[in-house]
Order: structure tokens, then C-alpha cells, then sequence
């Protein structure tokens, strides 16, 4: 039985590389095929298959979809009204041009501590876009530092759910997770982001057109103190939910908290946002409502495919997850004896190339991890460094199956190989340093 996992996992994935880049297939498509194949590969009764595609559809779109869709509302807004250029110029203003992108990557790194990393990259996207047309560099410039800031922050800083529930699952203190995630991470996120960003920046010219028939529609970009304030609420209402879910903070009532926590969620945050940016920088502004929803209507056009796709992502993971294939792989290893910080690292690696998720990939991780630590005598430091390995794993080689890959490729308007290229090389240089300094770590502090 195990065998016939191993050639389904596997093939399942050269099969999906070879539709999507040999055969040029839509991603959509290509990842409901592999899907169904593997499915079969691995002994999967065909009646159940469909269960699965919709399940796998359902539970990854409950999030995904709302986030892109009033991301993508309130990017459009941002970017036509002239918004994103306000901030971009601001940034500059503040940073210079030279340090442009070191700025983008801390701040990518800050909001991803409270912030989901498909929210922090929906909603900076059209900075990145305005200094992009500001300075006339490549975007890859900005957006691999920002990814590479979220993407940091999103797998080794608390209280995001992933590090999260890996210290809750291995027992360390959040206190030493945040301490070594910070220290850790932002070496990872410079070689990743400013390092990789500029070498990839150079060589891959991804130039974004810019929406010149809706921007002309304003004599002037908005004030700085009316566009700053619009992109740090949803983050602030966030962050406050973020601090009331993990009890930070309480307020006492349990109906008021449950109602604050209601108005902070990322669906509350973002649509609070939407409804200020119509009339902070549209109405007031001196657009009509038609030309707003107008607006509104073509920024939602690239959404429904990354939609589509992120949904067929999950498809593919949920065959994963049913099959049980991502489980017998773990177990394998954890019978070959490896050390337990390699082990946590590799563990977490695989299940992340298997099924997607980083998050997932975490939490499964940790669960194999920590019936093994009941051997060792670790203290607080190594156990926060083993938090970080398998963040790190976690986050490393996002391809095909992950609904962040697919986010960053339509976004950027990249092709499947050349989003291999950026975000697939930017995660997997975060995760490969990740999981040295934390095996240095881990052995420093013995």
C-alpha cells in the first residue's frame, strides 16, 4: 500500500508539471486532472473522488475567496484614485529610491505578524505597482522583498496560526519563538527578498501596465493622511482580532467580545475599508458611483482565476490528505532514526510539497515532532529553534499546488515557470536559511 502512495504522490506531480508546462494547459484544469488521477493511483473508490473535489474546492474558497475578492475591490480603488501612488511616493520620500525595496520588505514583515499573507500581499500589491512605475524598475524589484518580508513573518512570527499552533503542539514559549523567529528571519527575508529580488530583478522584466484610462479620471493623487489611515485600518482591526482570539486581551463580556471579534475578522476589516476607500478616495474625490463601480467591476477580473485555481489547489491537497499519503511519508521518516531538529525540517518540507498548505504543513508537522521530544531533554531555546525548523520546511518550494504560488503568479502576471522562478526559488532560499541558522542554533544552546 505504501508504494502504490509513494507513485501516486509522485507521479501525481510530474503529472501536474507536465500539463501545466509542457502541454500549456490552464492551471485550473491541469490541477482537477492530477487531481482525479492521483486519486485513482492511490486506490480511492471513484465515487468518492467527487466528494473530495468538492470538499477540497469548498474548504480551501471559504477564506480565499471573500479575502481576494474584497482585496482585489479595495486594490482597485487604491490604485485608480491614485492612492497607491501617494504612498509610493511617500515611501520614497521617507526610504529614497535606493532603499525602496529594504523598506517594502519590513514592511511586508510587520504586517504579516497580524496579517494572513494573502491579505498583506492583496493589500500592498498596488504600492509595489506604484513604485514600480515610479522608478521604472522591474516589479520583481519590489515584490520579491515584500513577498519574502511576508512570507517570513507569516511561518516564524506569533501570533500567526501556524507558529502558533506549532508551540502550542511542542510545548515553547512564545516568548523565545518570537525572539529566535525575529532573529532568524530577517537574515532569511534579506537573502530572500534584497539579495534573490535584486539578482531576479535584473534578469526578469515583468513590467505591469499601468490603468491610465481610469486614473486620469482625478486632477490630483489623494493626501498621504487620507490613504495611510485607509491601509492601516484593516490591519489594525486585525491585529485587535488576532489579540482577542489568543487572549491577550480581554474584554470581559463575553457577547461584546465575541461582537468586537466579529467587526476585526480579515471579511470585517476589509469590506470597513472598501465601504471608506468608495467614498474617502472615490465620492469625495469626485468620482461617480458609475465610474466606481466600474472601477471595482475590472478589479475583480483577475480574482476569479486566482480564485479558480486556488480552489483546484485545494482539490489536489484534499487527495492528499484522504489518501493519507502525506501521513505515510512522515511516518517513514520518523522510523529512519534522523536527528530530531532534521527531521522536523524534512518532515514538514515534504508534507508542504505535498499538499500546499504552509500552515497545514506546520501543524502536521509539529504532530509528528512532538511524541518524539518526550526523549529529549530540551530546553526553551532549542524548543523555539525546532518551532522554527519546521516553520522553515513549511515554508520552503511553494509550486503548483499552493494557492500562495498561484496568488503571486496572477498577480504579477508571471508564467507557471517564471513564478517557479520567483516565488518557488524566494520561499525555498527563506526556508533553507531558516533551517540553518535553527540547527545552529539548536546546537549552540545544547
Amino acid at each position: 500500500m505504501n508504494s502504490i502512495l509513494l507513485i501516486a504522490v509522485f507521479g501525481g506531480i510530474v503529472i501536474l508539471l507536465f500539463l501545466i508546462l509542457k502541454l500549456k494547459l490552464p492551471a485550473f484544469l491541469s490541477l482537477l486532472i492530477t487531481s482525479i488521477i492521483t486519486a485513482l493511483i492511490a486506490g480511492m473508490e471513484p465515487g468518492l473522488i467527487m466528494d473530495t473535489i468538492k470538499n477540497g474546492m469548498a474548504s480551501t474558497l471559504g477564506f480565499v475567496a471573500t479575502v481576494v475578492g474584497l482585496g482585489g475591490i479595495f486594490g482597485g480603488i487604491l490604485e485608480h484614485t491614485g492612492g497607491a501612488t501617494t504612498l509610493a511616493n511617500w515611501i520614497i520620500s521617507k526610504t529614497g529610491i535606493k532603499n525602496a525595496a529594504l523598506a517594502m520588505m519590513f514592511t511586508g514583515f510587520l504586517v504579516s505578524i497580524p496579517v494572513f499573507f494573502d491579505v498583506g500581499f492583496i493589500i500592498l500589491f498596488p504600492i509595489i505597482t506604484a513604485l514600480h512605475h515610479k522608478t521604472g524598475k522591474a516589479i520583481i524589484h519590489y515584490a520579491v522583498p515584500l513577498l519574502a518580508g511576508l512570507g517570513v513573518s507569516h511561518a516564524f512570527i506569533p501570533p500567526t496560526p501556524g507558529p502558533l499552533a506549532v508551540a502550542e503542539r511542542i510545548g515553547a514559549p512564545l516568548g523565545y519563538i518570537i525572539i529566535v523567529g525575529i532573529l532568524i528571519g530577517i537574515p532569511a527575508a534579506y537573502l530572500s527578498g534584497i539579495v534573490y529580488g535584486k539578482y531576479l530583478g535584473n534578469r526578469l522584466i515583468i513590467n505591469i501596465p499601468e490603468n491610465t484610462d481610469l486614473h486620469q479620471t482625478l486632477d490630483k493623487n489623494p493626501d498621504i493622511n487620507k490613504v495611510l489611515p485607509l491601509l492601516l485600518l484593516p490591519i489594525i482591526l486585525i491585529i485587535i482580532n488576532t489579540l482577542l482570539n489568543t487572549k491577550i486581551i480581554t474584554l470581559g463580556n463575553v457577547y461584546v467580545s465575541d461582537l468586537a471579534e466579529m467587526f476585526c475578522h480579515p471579511f470585517s476589516a476589509l469590506i470597513i475599508a472598501n465601504v471608506l476607500a468608495w467614498y474617502v478616495l472615490g465620492r469625495n474625490s469626485g468620482l461617480s458611483n458609475e465610474k466606481l463601480t466600474e472601477i471595482t467591476t475590472k478589479s475583480l477580473y483577475p480574482a476569479g482565476i486566482i480564485i479558480l485555481v486556488t480552489g483546484a489547489g485545494g482539490v489536489f491537497k484534499q487527495v492528499l490528505i484522504d489518501t493519507g499519503a502525506g501521513k505515510m511519508i512522515a511516518e517513514s521518516m520518523q522510523e529512519a532514526g534522523l536527528s530530531i531538529i532534521v527531521f522536523a525540517f524534512i518532515a514538514s518540507l515534504l508534507i508542504r510539497v505535498l499538499q500546499g498548505s504552509a500552515t497545514v504543513a506546520m501543524i502536521t508537522g509539529a504532530g509528528l515532532v512532538a511524541p518524539l521530544l518526550t526523549s529529549y531533554h530540551l530546553n526553551d531555546i532549542q524548543l523555539a529553534a525546532i518551532v522554527i525548523c519546521i516553520a522553515s520546511g513549511a515554508t520552503a518550494a511553494s509550486h503548483l499546488n499552493d494557492s500562495g504560488f498561484w496568488l503571486v503568479k496572477q498577480y504579477l502576471t508571471l508564467s507557471e515557470k517564471d513564478g517557479m522562478r520567483t516565488w518557488t526559488i524566494a520561499s525555498s532560499i527563506i526556508g533553507i536559511t531558516g533551517f540553518i541558522l535553527s540547527y545552529v542554533v539548536f546546537y549552540l544552546f545544547n
